[in-house]
């Protein structure tokens, strides 16, 4: 798909460099600067429910059963042949 786009004078002069340093388009410029953009986008989303999934303190009976559930692991282990 073909867009248009304005961008400052100083920029394009920078991505005029890195076309010829990396010997590649314009377009993969753009398409690369996007994905990494998109990639961080999702990332700091995937952050952001994860702070709001753990802000709340977890209860006692919570910590109970992950204290349990760390024993119960632990004994597993130990019982695995190495």
């Amino acid at each position: 798909m073909k867009i248009a786009i304005s961008i400052p004078d100083e920029m394009f002069k920078e991505i005029e460099e890195v076309t010829k340093e990396c010997d590649c388009s314009r377009s993969q410029v753009f398409v690369m600067a996007a994905r990494e953009f998109l990639e961080r986008r999702r990332s700091r989303k995937l952050l952001e429910a994860l702070d709001e999934a753990y802000k709340t303190k977890e209860t006692p009976e919570e910590a109970k059963t992950r204290r349990e559930a760390k024993t119960y692991h632990a004994r597993k282990i130990r019982k695995e042949p190495y």
